[in-house]
């Protein structure tokens, strides 16, 4: 079934009915002269004529409440392989791949070794936060407020908008980039191809979350024939001339070994700030593991694959003269004179493959532009008001300059984000993880019974009284910090940790590190909470901690 009741939810996005404000809106309002009341009103009522229309025409006009049981209805659980193996198959991935041989100079074989490690592994992460959108309703910014508080929460939200920047001009730089390869005469350059790559998931993100899932639903088929097609036509190549450079290339060091596999795991990590986003209005019943198989299905075997690829073709580029040639052009980073290169025995049909494939960047560009708005949301009532569309419009007018100037300095510029919005992504996902597995049990109903008082999540969500204070999150988030500067290594910093022949490590303490402060520090929290609430987390009768496993 269609999400048929996508037009009856909460209309918080654009703030026109005011339903769900909390306190600190309505004290302000109640603040307000005469004057700026009437000015107050006429935005709203602007606004409510706007998200009237953008109804009419299929837009989500729905921003951050969370949905009802009622409102997640939808049954096909298959969609959380799709929505996941669209957005990551795709040339980024290969781009991630190809990061071993090109930045950290591995051969084939050390770079399959680490990325199957990496991924296993990795994938774990986002896959299991794809389980709270079924379960709970909630955004994923949204559900982090259950654990760093109504006010605490504005802090990863912050970082997720940032980061969401990062994403958005990485992708967009390799679809421009494969773009202007295809042009020989020069008329479609690299600024041209990011332009409409950004503008078609701009019209995406723009529609909705439907509109999203429906386009991920089919936008993996070119992708995987672009795959199909460079290893039918390289395949020969890669299977002689790999052998022969894995035996005459020098062994990597462990900390360049190290180095790529948290690089090539921020790159998986990095899903679990948004990956709850794309299922509040899929069936709550559905059991969990149903959940996260089909999620960790769609996004380790979509990571491995573009990864394996990517680091296949960068390995054997230097023994192929065309292939090195186009690799190296333009300062080695323009990827997409690298893909057109390789399906050149093709000719005209091989550039028509790699413009589809350029095409398919618009899968994590459109779901990292939706999600970019429902992040923003998440950091201030202020910015609720706003319809959840219009901020796809502004996070287009943001993201073309910023990937015009980086499309520059394509391979460093890619390092550098996915390792920086991987140190914040583990940090956030441990303590996520610690607070849902060990103080809520791995109980879904424990977010709705805090402290003896159920209260839904659709009421609770948005009102500091009924959620963690956060300091315990926050401060962990924080100090964690203190273990994952040392353990760096980037081309601008390199901690004596990591200098000492870790290599960048900063994922792994960061985790830990996280985890550990926050098993502490919440506990002390609960203890203070209690004084203050009574009771605990908990079904009525068991009181404490104690929860029964749901949905297992």
């Amino acid at each position: 079934m269609e999400q048929e009741k996508n037009s009856k939810i909460d209309n918080d996005s654009n703030g026109a009915t005011g339903t769900k404000a909390n306190l600190d809106e309505k004290s302000s309002r109640s603040s307000l002269t005469s004057d700026e009341r009437k000015t107050s009103s006429n935005y709203g009522s602007f606004l409510k004529h706007i998200s009237s229309r953008a109804l009419r025409w299929g837009i989500e006009t729905h921003g951050i409440t969370p949905t009802t049981t009622e409102e997640r209805i939808d049954t096909r659980m298959w969609q959380m392989f799709t929505v996941w193996f669209s957005a990551i198959l795709n040339l980024t991935g290969m781009s991630t791949g190809a990061l071993g041989p090109i930045f950290f100079s591995l051969n084939f074989r050390e770079s399959i070794i680490v990325l199957v490690i990496a991924d296993v592994i990795c994938c774990l992460v986002p896959s299991y936060f794809v389980v709270f959108g079924p379960k709970l309703g909630t955004r994923s910014m949204v559900q982090s407020r259950y654990s760093f508080g109504y006010y605490g929460a504005m802090l990863p939200a912050a970082l997720n908008v940032f980061s969401q920047i990062g994403w958005l001009v990485i992708n967009s730089i390799v679809g421009g980039q494969v773009l202007a390869a295809v042009s020989t005469d020069g008329h479609l350059n690299d600024t041209a191809g990011i332009v409409i790559i950004v503008v078609i998931s701009l019209v995406l993100s723009f529609c909705g979350y439907k509109a999203l899932h429906w386009y991920e639903t089919y936008i993996w088929v070119p992708s995987v024939v672009l795959f199909i097609a460079l290893l039918g036509v390289g395949g020969k190549q890669l299977m002689t001339q790999i052998p022969i450079l894995n035996a005459s290339t020098p062994a990597a060091s462990a900390a360049m070994l190290i180095t790529y596999g948290t690089t090539a795991g921020a790159s998986d990590l990095t899903w679990s700030s948004y990956s709850a986003d794309y299922g509040i209005y899929h069936q709550e019943k559905a059991k969990t593991w149903i959940i996260f198989a089909w999620a960790y299905a769609g996004i380790f075997t979509s990571a491995f694959i573009g990864h394996i690829i990517g680091a296949a073709f960068a390995a054997a580029a230097p023994a192929i003269p065309a292939w090195s040639t186009a690799l190296n052009a333009d300062g080695g980073n323009d990827f997409g004179s690298f893909l057109v290169a390789i399906l050149e025995p093709v000719g005209g049909f091989g550039k028509f493959l790699v413009v589809l494939g350029a095409l398919t960047v618009t899968a994590p560009c459109a779901i990292t532009m939706y999600s970019f708005g429902v992040s923003l949301m998440s950091i201030s009532p202020i910015f609720v008001r706003v319809p959840r569309y219009i901020y796809s419009l502004i996070c287009t007018a943001i993201v073309i300059p910023i990937a015009i100037v980086g499309a520059t300095h394509f391979f460093t510029a890619f390092e550098d984000v996915l390792n920086l919005i991987g140190y914040w992504a583990t940090s956030y996902s441990s303590i996520v993880l610690c607070e849902h597995f060990i103080f809520r049990r791995n109980d879904f109903y424990n977010y709705s019974n805090y402290f003896g008082t159920y209260t839904p999540i659709t009421e609770s969500w948005n009102d500091p009284s009924k959620l963690p204070l956060g300091i315990a999150a926050v401060l962990s988030f924080l100090i964690s910090f203190a273990v994952i500067v040392p353990s760096m290594n980037q081309p601008w910093y390199v901690g004596p940790i990591a200098n000492a022949g870790t290599g960048d490590i900063g994922l792994i303490t960061g985790f830990f590190g996280a985890g550990l402060c926050y098993l502490v520090l919440r506990s002390v929290e609960l203890r203070v909470e209690r004084r203050f609430r009574g009771g605990g987390m908990g079904r009525k009768g068991e009181g404490g901690l104690e929860g029964v496993k749901d949905g297992i």
